[in-house]
C-alpha cells in the first residue's frame, strides 16, 4: 500500500518538513529516522512511502518542521494524525493536509471543557458505505464547537455535494468528534475545481442552521482511477462566525451551604450548585484549592493553599451521611444533633467541624472494617493510586503520632525511606488501622468527588479547580522529595494593592533545574490527578513560572525578596551606570539619628539602649539579637511585660530598620546585588544626593521592568510547554501583580486564559471589560478582595469616580452599592469580548436586594495582607433557598442569554 502526504506550508531557506509516525516507514516515532518531504511547487511538499498492509488499526502521525541552520524542532499543534486503514485496503491513501499552527484562539476550544463537557453530539449521521473500487474522497473538518443536537453537513458545486441545494446536504459523521468526516464519490463528475463549505446541521429538524465564515473551499479531486484510492482532505477548522463566550460562578466549596451539609460545604453540595448553575445559565463552577491542609489540627489549617498534599484530597469535603448510605448503615442520633448545630452556624468553625468529622469517620472505619477494603472499587482506586497514597498515609500517621508535621522532630522517619515506609504500612504493623483509615477516607473523598464531577458533565457545567504556586513547607511532598525545592527560601510576593509590605506564603520555592531532569513528573502526575475531577483549572500566581519572589528564612515581610532567576548587578556595572557602590552604606541597614525620632517617637530611646549598637556618633547599627526581622518577632514575642500595642509598634519600627537598605546581596551569584523593592521609601534613599537618587531610580526601573524580560521568557517557555500540554484541561492563570511584559505574550502564546479583575488593572485606575483579550476571563472580584459591595464602602472618592466614568452615570454615587448599580457592572462584564465572565457568588445575589445578605463586609473571603487570616465564609443561604429564587434565577439567566452567553 502506498501512503502519499500532501500539505501546504511556506518555509523559508534551511527549513524542512518531515512526517513522523507510528509506522517504521515513517520513523517509529523516532525524528532522526523520520522521512523527509518534498517540495513540488512554492509552499507543497510532499511524500510517498510504500508500506506493507499495516497490521495495526490506525496509522498515527504528525508533520515537524526542522530547521537545520540551528537544529531547532517544531511539532505541529495538536493529539496525532489518526488514519484508520478501511477494508477493503486501498491502493493508495492520499493525505492532503493543512499544517497546524501553535497559538491559535481556537485551540482552547479542544480542550475538555469544550470536547467533554459544553459542546459534542447526543448522536451523529453514519458514515456512507465503502465502495469496492474507484477513487474516493473522504472530507475531514475540526468542529469542537458542535451542540446535543446538532451536526455538520457539507455542500459543493457537484451533484455528490448537492449542488448548493440545503436540502441534499450531506451530512459528517462524528464518531471521532471533534474531527468530523464523510466520503465522497467525485469520479468523472468535474474536471475543474470543486467548491464546497461546511455548515451546521440541526439533525431533529432536518434543517441547515448556519453557513460557515468564509469564501468557498476548493480542490481539484483526483483523477478517476481502477485502483481503489482513497484521497482524504482535511481542513484545519470549522469557520465559525463568533467566537464561543460562557459566563460561570465562583465559590469555594467550603462556602457552600445546604440542609444535607455538615457546617461546611461538601464535595455532594457541588451537584446542588451544578443544578443552580443550569436555571441561571452558568456554565462554569470555579473553586478554590480543595487538597488536605491538615497541618496543626487547629483553624489555621483552613488556608487552602498550604495544602500537606498536593494530590490527597480534603477530608472537610466528605460528607459521612453519604457514607452511611454507601454501605446501609444508620448514623447514630449523637452525630446528627451536631451536624444539625454545626449547619447553622453563620460561619465555619472549622475546628469543631474536623474534630466532628474526625471522630464520625473513625466510628464508620470501626463499623466496616471488614468490608470496605474487598471492595473492587477500593481495589482499583488503591491500585491506581499507592504511589502517593501510602505516603500520604504515613505522613499522617507520623504527624499525630509525633504532634507535629514537622518531619524534621520525627526520630527515625525525619528522613524518607521508601522501602522504610512500605514496612510501616504493612497489614500486619499494630499501627496499621492509623494509616488505612486515610484510605479509608481518601477512597471515599474520591467517589464524592467523582460522583459531582460526572453530574456536572451531565449537565454540561465546567468545574474549574485551581492549583497553588507553592507548597507547604511541612508537607508530605517535602518530606519524600525535598530534592524538589529550595528549603532554605520562602516564596512570596512583591508590594502590591493587596499588601503595602509583600507577601510571605512561607513555602518553599521550586527547584526547577532539578524537576527539569525527568521533564517535570512531578508537576505531571499532580494534574494529571486533578484531570480527574476538571476540565478547567486555574495557576495561581502564573508569574511564578517566569520568576518567583523568594525572601530569605530570616525575613517575614515580603520587602527584603527578590526575583529568583533575575540577573544581578555587579560594583562594575553599577559603576559604569555612574553609581559609585559603598557596599556598608547601600546594602546595609542605614540607621541614623534623626529617623529614630520618627519612626519610635517616646519609645526611641528605648530601642537605642536595647537594640543598637552604636559604633560612631549618630550612626547605628543592629545587635545580633535582632539584626533580622525573624529575630526581632522571636525576640519581642518573649518580652512578656511588653503590652500588645507597644510590641507592635516596636516590631514595625524595627523591620523598618532592617529592611533600610538599598540593595540585596543575591543568594546566588557571590558578589551580585539586588535592588530592594521599593527602595524610594526608605530613608536610606531619601538621604542621597538628587544625582545619585536618579542614577538609582533610572537602574530601578531597568531591573524590575526591562532587564529580564528576555530572560524570564526563556524561563517560562521552559517549564510551561510540558506542564501545559500535560492534560487536555483549559488553563486559566493569575496573572496580577508586578506583570513583566514577557507573560501576556507568552500565555497568549500558550493559550492560557489570562485574568482581568477590574479592580487590578494592567494600567489605570479600572479596568475596562471591554478591553479585556478574548482569551481572559473577566471578574469583578476575586477571593482574595473585598466583595463589590464591600468594596464600594471603602473609599467614597473612588466610588464617585467608578460611577461617573465607568459606570457612566450621572450625579452622586449612592452611599451604598444598591443592587442595580451591581447589575450594571455585572452588565459590563458580561458584554466583554473575553471567552468567560466569571463571578464571585457575593457579587451575583448583590443584584437582588431580598436575596443579598445585610452583612456586607462579612462576604470578604480572604486578607492577603494577614497571613494568619481565618478562610471561613459561608453562604447565608442554603442552596436549596437559592434554587427556589424563581424570579432571581430567571433575572439573571436571561441577562447572560442577553449578552451571548447562554449558547
Amino acid at each position: 500500500m502506498k501512503l502519499k502526504f500532501t500539505i501546504a506550508y511556506r518555509t523559508r531557506w534551511g527549513q524542512n518538513l518531515y512526517v513522523c509516525g507510528n509506522l517504521p516507514e515513517l520513523g517509529g516515532w523516532a525524528l532522526e529516522a523520520a522521512p523527509a518531504m518534498y517540495p513540488v511547487q512554492e509552499g507543497v511538499w510532499e511524500l510517498e512511502v510504500e508500506v506493507p498492509t499495516p497490521t495495526e488499526d490506525e496509522i498515527a502521525y504528525k508533520y515537524v518542521l526542522k530547521d537545520e541552520d540551528n537544529d531547532a524542532v517544531f511539532w505541529e499543534w495538536g493529539e496525532n494524525r489518526l488514519l484508520e486503514v478501511p477494508s477493503p485496503v486501498p491502493a493508495v491513501m492520499d493525505m492532503r493536509d493543512q499544517w497546524r499552527p501553535w497559538g491559535q484562539q481556537e485551540s482552547t476550544w479542544f480542550s475538555h471543557a469544550f470536547t467533554k463537557v459544553l459542546q459534542g453530539p447526543s448522536a451523529t449521521p453514519a458514515m456512507p458505505a465503502y465502495p469496492q473500487a474507484g477513487t474516493l474522497h473522504r472530507f475531514q473538518v475540526y468542529a469542537p464547537l458542535v451542540g446535543k443536537h446538532h451536526c455538520l453537513c457539507l455542500l459543493g458545486n457537484t451533484e455528490a455535494l448537492g449542488n448548493w441545494d440545503p436540502e441534499k446536504a450531506v451530512l459528517l459523521n462524528g464518531d471521532t468528534y471533534p474531527l468530523w468526516k464523510t466520503d465522497v464519490l467525485l469520479d468523472g463528475q468535474r474536471t475543474g475545481p470543486v467548491a464546497y463549505k461546511y455548515a451546521l446541521y440541526e439533525l431533529k429538524k432536518r434543517r441547515l442552521l448556519a453557513w460557515e465564515a468564509g469564501e468557498n473551499r476548493q480542490l481539484l479531486p483526483a483523477s478517476n482511477a481502477r485502483q481503489k484510492r482513497l484521497v482524504i482532505h482535511t481542513d484545519n477548522l470549522f469557520r465559525y462566525e463568533q467566537k464561543w463566550r460562557g459566563s460561570g460562578v465562583a465559590i469555594p466549596v467550603f462556602s457552600l451551604r445546604s440542609h444535607h451539609s455538615w457546617g461546611v460545604g461538601e464535595f455532594q453540595d457541588i451537584k446542588l450548585m451544578v443544578d443552580w448553575a443550569r436555571k441561571s445559565c452558568q456554565k462554569l463552577i470555579q473553586i478554590l484549592p480543595i487538597n488536605d491542609t491538615t497541618a496543626t489540627h487547629t483553624w489555621v489549617d483552613s488556608y487552602p493553599y498550604a495544602a500537606i498534599s498536593v494530590i490527597a484530597l480534603h477530608p472537610l469535603y466528605l460528607n459521612p451521611t453519604a457514607i452511611c448510605r454507601h454501605y446501609g448503615i444508620e448514623l447514630p442520633e449523637k452525630f446528627e444533633q451536631k451536624r444539625l448545630e454545626l449547619n447553622q452556624l453563620e460561619q465555619v468553625d472549622y475546628e469543631a467541624v474536623m474534630k466532628l468529622k474526625s471522630r464520625v469517620f473513625k466510628w464508620l472505619y470501626d463499623e466496616v472494617k471488614t468490608v470496605w477494603q474487598q471492595e473492587e472499587a477500593y481495589q482499583r482506586f488503591f491500585e491506581s493510586n499507592q504511589d502517593w497514597l501510602r505516603d500520604y498515609a504515613a505522613f499522617s500517621c507520623l504527624r499525630d503520632r509525633y504532634g507535629t508535621p514537622d518531619f524534621s522532630q520525627w526520630g527515625e522517619f525525619r528522613q524518607y525511606d521508601a522501602d522504610g515506609i512500605r514496612v510501616f504500612c504493612q497489614p500486619e504493623q499494630p499501627h496499621y488501622d492509623d494509616v488505612a483509615i486515610h484510605y479509608f477516607i481518601q477512597y471515599h473523598l474520591h467517589l464524592q468527588l467523582a460522583d459531582a464531577k460526572r453530574y456536572a458533565t451531565e449537565k454540561r457545567v465546567v468545574l474549574k479547580g485551581d492549583i497553588p504556586i507553592g507548597i507547604y513547607r511541612y508537607s508530605v511532598d517535602a518530606w519524600v522529595a525535598p530534592q524538589l525545592y529550595n528549603m532554605q527560601a520562602q516564596a512570596g510576593a512583591p508590594p502590591d494593592d493587596f499588601a503595602a509590605s509583600g507577601q510571605n506564603w512561607g513555602f518553599p520555592t521550586y527547584n526547577w533545574e532539578e524537576m527539569a531532569r525527568d521533564d517535570y513528573q512531578w508537576w505531571r502526575k499532580r494534574l494529571q490527578k486533578m484531570a480527574e475531577y476538571f476540565d478547567a483549572y486555574r495557576i495561581d500566581h502564573i508569574l511564578g513560572f517566569f520568576r518567583i519572589w523568594e525572601i530569605p528564612l530570616d525575613a517575614v515581610e515580603g520587602l527584603l525578596g527578590h526575583f529568583n532567576p533575575c540577573l544581578p548587578f555587579y560594583p562594575d556595572e553599577l559603576a559604569y551606570r555612574g553609581i559609585e557602590f559603598d557596599e556598608i552604606r547601600m546594602a546595609w541597614p542605614y540607621i541614623r539619628e534623626h529617623m529614630l525620632q520618627a519612626l519610635f517617637g517616646e519609645l526611641a530611646g528605648q530601642v537605642k539602649k536595647q537594640f543598637l549598637e552604636e559604633p560612631w556618633p549618630g550612626h547605628f547599627c543592629l545587635k545580633a539579637c535582632c539584626d533580622s526581622q525573624r529575630k526581632v518577632q522571636q525576640y519581642l514575642s518573649q518580652c512578656e511585660e511588653l503590652s500588645e500595642e507597644k510590641r507592635e509598634r516596636l516590631q514595625q519600627g524595627l523591620f523598618r530598620l532592617v529592611g533600610e537598605q538599598l540593595f540585596l546581596p543575591d543568594p546566588t551569584h557571590q558578589g551580585g546585588f539586588n535592588p530592594r523593592i521599593a527602595m524610594q521609601h526608605t530613608y536610606s534613599f531619601q538621604d542621597l544626593p538628587q544625582e545619585t537618587q536618579g542614577r538609582l531610580n533610572a537602574l530601578y526601573d531597568d531591573y524590575f521592568y526591562h532587564r529580564h524580560e528576555a530572560f524570564w521568557r526563556e524561563q517560562a517557555m521552559k517549564k510551561l510547554p510540558p506542564i501545559v500540554y500535560s492534560t487536555p484541561m483549559l488553563v486559566c492563570g493569575e496573572d496580577l501583580g508586578m506583570v513583566p511584559a514577557c507573560v501576556p505574550e507568552v500565555m497568549e502564546e500558550l493559550c492560557i486564559l489570562s485574568l482581568r479583575i477590574q479592580r487590578m488593572p494592567h494600567q489605570g485606575e479600572f479596568g475596562l471589560p471591554w478591553q479585556a483579550p478574548y482569551l481572559s476571563v473577566v471578574s469583578p472580584s476575586s477571593h482574595d478582595m473585598s466583595t463589590l459591595r464591600g468594596w464600594w464602602e471603602e473609599d467614597r472618592g473612588r466610588s464617585q469616580r467608578f460611577f461617573n466614568q465607568v459606570l457612566g452615570f450621572e450625579g452622586g454615587a449612592p452611599y451604598f452599592m444598591e443592587p442595580w448599580v451591581v447589575e450594571a457592572v455585572i452588565r459590563q462584564h458580561l458584554s466583554a469580548p473575553a471567552m468567560w465572565a466569571i463571578f464571585p457568588i457575593q457579587d451575583l445575589l448583590g443584584m437582588d436586594g431580598e436575596l443579598r445578605w445585610e452583612k456586607t463586609h462579612a462576604e470578604r473571603i480572604n486578607v492577603p495582607a494577614n497571613p494568619r487570616h481565618y478562610w471561613r465564609y459561608r453562604m447565608h443561604l442554603y442552596l436549596e433557598e437559592l434554587l427556589e429564587a424563581e424570579d432571581f434565577n430567571r433575572k439573571l439567566g436571561q441577562l447572560v442569554r442577553d449578552y451571548g452567553r447562554g449558547n
